[in-house]
């Protein structure tokens, strides 16, 4: 099959992530190069990364695996490679619309250097090993949250019972020292952040957007004031997608997209509604209009992202009215 070469084609590399290993694939173009197996350890990344910085790469395109492609990045931009972290469903996509239905550590590192290729993906701005950084104590904060709202639970399921009141109690203890502990190595680390201190002036002076909500979407929501109207909603898992066929019309509902920042989205939805501002009569008036409360306040989150996604953009605070 003839191939058409992209013109700004140069070399990708493709990395593929396990627990104890990586794949690396080398495309030159369309054409493939080398191809590697090595541990992941840091011991056997330093020497591949100078191996890979003499092919001259555009950029080294990896997918999120729940922290093992950390210390891959880490070595990586160390050494000078541009390394690129995509979302698995999307490089999936692209393996299907590429007629590549098979999966392998091997083929996977070709599929993400073909992904290079031919999406020209581009990488953040900023201190992405920062933002990196922040975003494991983000996720772990939200872990002991968690944790800790199932031993409160639990608390009030086993009254009567002493024993176990003060086996939780202890828990509980620990794990609210724990917190704090992770807030402040959180405030710590956005206060080293020049990038946050420019941006979080302009995220609180928004209605329902608070400190945690700002930390949230700055620390995991890079793409923001970057990103255009529809590639911001579907990031967060805010767009509405079309579920129609032939005459039938479904309903529009969200799916995907980064969870965590469209809860916290959905929050502050809550505290906007009770103001006085154009989201909270858009609320009252899509109310009004019969929409369930739910959905209204979906609404409400997307317009706000869409107001924070401006604001930044344009590095400017909110004002009245906003046109989201």
């Amino acid at each position: 099959m003839q191939e058409n070469l992209n013109a700004k084609s140069t070399t990708w590399v493709g990395v593929d992530v396990s627990k104890l290993k990586i794949d690396v694939a080398v495309l030159c173009g369309e054409q493939k190069g080398a191809t590697f197996q090595v541990a992941r350890t840091e011991k056997e990344l330093k020497p591949l990364a100078k191996k890979l910085l003499s092919y001259g790469p555009q950029g080294v395109v990896l997918e999120a695996t729940g922290g093992y492609e950390a210390l891959v990045m880490q070595v990586f931009e160390a050494a000078g490679l541009t390394v690129i972290r995509m979302n698995p469903q999307r490089v999936r996509a692209f393996a299907q619309a590429e007629g590549i239905r098979a999966k392998t550590d091997a083929l996977d590192a070709y599929v993400l250097a073909r992904f290079g290729v031919r999406m020209q993906p581009v990488a953040r701005e900023g201190s992405e090993a920062e933002r990196r950084q922040l975003a494991t104590w983000v996720a772990r904060e939200s872990q002991v949250t968690r944790m800790l709202a199932v031993e409160k639970t639990r608390l009030q399921q086993v009254e009567g019972d002493r024993f176990l009141q003060k086996s939780i109690q202890r828990t509980l203890t620990f794990l609210e020292k724990e917190l704090a502990q992770l807030v402040k190595q959180i405030e710590a680390g956005l206060a080293a952040s020049e990038t946050w201190k420019a941006q979080e002036a302009l995220l609180l002076s928004a209605p329902g957007v608070g400190h945690k909500v700002a930390r949230v979407v700055f620390v995991l929501l890079p793409e923001l004031g970057r990103a255009n109207r529809k590639e911001i909603t579907a990031l967060v898992g805010l767009a509405p997608f079309a579920r129609d066929s032939g005459k039938w019309t479904g309903q529009r509902c969200i799916q995907g997209g980064r969870g965590r920042v469209r809860s916290m989205l959905y929050l502050a939805s809550l505290t906007v509604i009770r103001g006085k501002n154009p989201l909270a009569d858009f609320y009252h008036r899509l109310v009004t209009a019969g929409k369930p409360k739910k959905l209204a306040l979906i609404a409400v989150a997307r317009k706000l992202l869409l107001a924070l996604n401006e604001m930044i953009r344009t590095n400017s605070p909110w004002r009245l009215p906003i046109s989201a």
